[in-house]
Parts: structure tokens; sequence; C-alpha cells
């Protein structure tokens, strides 16, 4: 079956590199699947995941938004941050999103900027989902 390489980067370097079958996500437009030899495109990501099939599997990098760019024998998505599903530290997502839901409910009380603590509430669940691979 034909490949397609793909490179997850974040400001930190490199996070997955490998050839798969198909990549599929979620764009700002709506959900992406890329094939080998798809149109360049360049699209905006939301915070989800990336799944990648390779081998009649299927892998998961969490990402917190970024952009993704699509050439017809590679795709590339730039993200702020991407953990692959098995790096994913469940218990600090999870402490992330209680934390998040406080702000949230004390928000009223502090004046806390609430539109970042909903961002932090997204990517924690976004990080917990891709952890437990149940997208």
């Amino acid at each position: 079956m034909k490949t397609i390489k793909v490179s997850v980067v974040t400001p930190d370097g490199p996070v997955y590199e490998s050839d798969v079958e198909m990549v599929s996500t979620k764009a700002k437009s709506g959900e992406l699947g890329i094939l080998p030899g798809h149109v360049p495109l360049v699209a905006p990501l939301e915070i989800g995941s990336v799944r990648l099939k390779k081998d009649g599997k299927t892998e998961f990098v969490a990402v917190s938004g970024g952009f993704l760019e699509v050439r017809p024998d590679q795709v590339t998505v730039l993200a702020q941050s991407a953990e692959k599903s098995e790096d994913i530290d469940v218990e600090r997502a999870l402490r992330a999103k209680e934390r998040a839901e406080q702000r949230l409910r004390e928000q009223k009380q502090d004046n806390i900027d609430f539109k970042r603590a909903e961002l932090a509430l997204r990517r924690a669940v976004n990080r917990i989902t891709v952890a437990e691979r149940k997208y």
C-alpha cells in the first residue's frame, strides 16, 4: 500500500516521524483525511488528535492547535505542543483538567481570564482522551 511521510513538529523538536497510509485530523474548517498524493494544502488545526493509520493500526498524537501542511508526498504538522498517546502523563493531565475546571468555577469571583482557563481545560481533556485512545 502507498504511504506518505508524516512529521509532527513542535518548537521543542520533532514528536513523530514515520511513513503512514492515512492521516486524519480536525482543522478549523472541519475533519480532514489525507492519503498519499493529496493536493497541496495548508490548514489551521483545532485542539485535537492526529490519527495516523499504519500497518493496520492507528496511532494517536494529541496536538494543541497549530498548522497542517500537506504536499503530495509529505504531511507536516506544526503544533504548539504535541504528545504521542503513549507518552501522555494521564495523572498530570487530570490535575490540569481539575485546575482548569476550578478556575472556570471561580472565574466570577476572582475575574480570572475565562478564555485561558477554557483552553487549558480543552487541552487537558484532549490529552486524556488521546491517552485512553477513545477518539
